[in-house]
């Protein structure tokens, strides 16, 4: 039989290989012309023989499914064994995953260092406080990872709709935690600080140039209402930007001179009038600030920093029965993460106000809320961070309980036994005592200045912090400190603990005295080393401080 009458019988040789079989066929002129018309083709390789075509037959069907299958498992066993796959993992996990002392050596002896600082101290900062173990948790977590500029529900960018849920959820807990129904007050959770969020504000409903009012800073405000120094330096961005006169406390009693406080308005005429401060011990009159703001049509605005602890346990009045805006930071006696927020009014205007080119449109409705949130982010932030923000929803989540009512009270009763165990031993307090978390003494008594005296405490191993006062001639001097009470009353101690805190700030006033009287205020700082009485004082502190339990982590 010749290679023609092969192929028209349909005849085909079949070649094995050493492990893969080989089938070719003799084609006639008519299956050519067949298979040149497939789709299919290039599955099967023809050549020629002698003169004839002939065609190599691939496995195909069933066999070439189960083929695949085949190379998709060796394939994926490829991958599994694959060695550079495995060095990537470990290089990931080898910045990744190790913990912070195996990371950085350095950095976590000095962390620990400070923790056995806060251990072993007696922390009267009045805005400092110790957090909960949760609300550190949420703060070094994942969310950290997440960027999420805009608010829930419209973000510049995706993947965040749980970051969406956790914000309203802080969002909700906020108005919880102040008795705020959100039919007439909105509330924004990314402000950095309380820094930023009063910034905010201003940049909302301000231009550049318009006038501020705020209690001055010697007499307890703060920085951000448009401090200025007495030569007129500019210190911080709301008095650069913006034109501000401040109000002062009466030099001979430390309260806030109110009528003066108005007569300044009344000429001044600033768009935003501002309540609250940083060091005053005493309640705040909000209706008569809301009757200064009314007539000359100002915006009243409340920073309650300092005490939004205890205005949300109701211990002391509520700045959001009068005023427009109020911003706080988020620690302090909140007990919560560092950071700011910002209540504004929305809904119907509740009173009728002057005309302001801020805001005054004669609307009968509030228009804060897009204008204070434009002005978070993207006016002065970019995005937020969600890690600080859900540590503020387990913070708030606190702040309306029991608990942290009763927290809250004890800390009314620590400070307030600590300035009559001061007044029993004859020191000159601010205003002469306190109605809510901190107290102001004043130095000058004992010819004192507050940098040389919060120095021997710090060595002594108690923190507070120097505030400058009036004077009994209205001058501004150095010579008083701020002492606060919520973070030793966050570790659990009551008045007879802080009668025993009085003593030791006696004796620390002692010492400055005595090292001051030796060396003089050029050389203050030699006379404090190696000195016994600062290395007694010390221990006493350290062996009081020690027994009294760490919130947030152990020891």
């Amino acid at each position: 039989m010749d290679l023609t009458q092969a192929a028209q019988s349909g005849l085909s040789l079949r070649f094995h290989s050493s492990s893969i079989p080989i089938q070719l066929q003799l084609l006639d002129q008519k299956q050519e012309t067949h298979i040149d018309n497939e789709e299919n083709q290039t599955e099967d390789e023809q050549f020629s023989i002698l003169g004839h075509q002939v065609c190599i037959k691939r496995p195909r069907d069933n066999s070439s499914q189960s083929s695949s299958s085949s190379s998709t498992t060796s394939s994926s066993k490829r991958v599994a064994l694959d060695p550079g796959l495995e060095s990537r993992r470990a290089m990931v996990r080898a910045w990744g995953n190790h913990p912070l002392p195996v990371a950085d050596p350095e950095i976590h002896e000095i962390m620990e260092k400070e923790k056995q600082r806060q251990f072993k101290g007696i922390e009267l900062i009045a805005s400092e406080n110790f957090v909960c173990r949760a609300v550190m948790e949420a703060l070094g977590s994942h969310l950290t990872n997440k960027y999420s500029e805009g608010l829930p529900g419209s973000r510049y960018y995706t993947g965040n709709q749980y970051i969406d849920q956790i914000e309203l959820i802080c969002w909700s807990r906020a108005l919880a935690a102040f008795g705020l129904h959100s039919d007439k007050w909105g509330v924004n959770v990314q402000p950095y600080s309380c820094t930023s969020a009063n910034f905010s504000v201003y940049t909302g409903l301000l231009l550049p140039g318009d006038r501020i009012m705020g209690l001055d800073s010697p007499s307890g405000g703060h920085l951000s209402h448009g401090y200025y120094t007495p030569g007129g330096k500019n210190v911080s961005a709301s008095s650069i930007f913006f034109e501000s006169l401040p109000y002062k406390v009466n030099p001979q009693t430390g309260y806030i001179d109110y009528d003066k406080m108005e007569e300044k308005a009344m000429d001044f005429r600033p768009k935003i009038l501002i309540s609250g401060g940083s060091s005053y011990p005493r309640e705040w009159d909000y209706a008569r600030f809301r009757q200064v703001a009314d007539k000359i049509g100002a915006v009243l605005m409340c920073d309650m920093a300092h005490i939004s602890g205890l205005v949300a346990a109701k211990e002391c009045v509520s700045p959001f029965e009068y005023c427009d805006i109020v911003t706080s930071t988020t620690h302090k006696s909140l007990r919560g993460p560092r950071g700011g927020i910002i209540f504004y009014r929305k809904g119907p205007k509740l009173r009728k106000q002057g005309m302001l080119l801020s805001h005054g449109d004669g609307s009968s409705h509030y228009d804060f809320e897009e204008k204070i949130n434009f002005a978070v982010h993207p006016s002065t932030q970019g995005g937020p961070h969600n890690n600080h923000i859900a540590a503020l929803a387990i913070a708030l989540k606190q702040v309306a309980t029991p608990e942290y009512k009763a927290y809250m009270q004890q800390v009314r009763k620590n400070a307030q036994a600590l300035a009559s165990a001061l007044l029993k031993r004859k020191c000159r307090l601010v205003t002469g005592g306190t109605d809510n978390h901190l107290l102001l003494w004043d130095l000058t008594t004992w010819g004192l200045t507050g940098k040389c005296y919060e120095k021997v405490c710090e060595m002594c191993h108690i923190t507070l912090n120097k505030s400058a006062i009036f004077g009994d001639n209205g001058a501004i001097c150095p010579g008083g400190v701020r002492i606060g009470a919520p973070a030793m009353t966050s570790r659990g101690c009551i008045e007879a603990d802080f009668e025993t805190i009085a003593d030791f700030l006696l004796k620390a006033a002692q010492i400055t005295t005595v090292v001051q009287r030796e060396h003089g205020k050029k050389d203050f700082l030699k006379g404090l080393h190696n000195n016994k009485d600062i290395v007694e004082l010390r221990n006493r502190v350290e062996i009081f401080a020690s027994q009294f339990a760490m919130p947030g982590f152990d020891i």
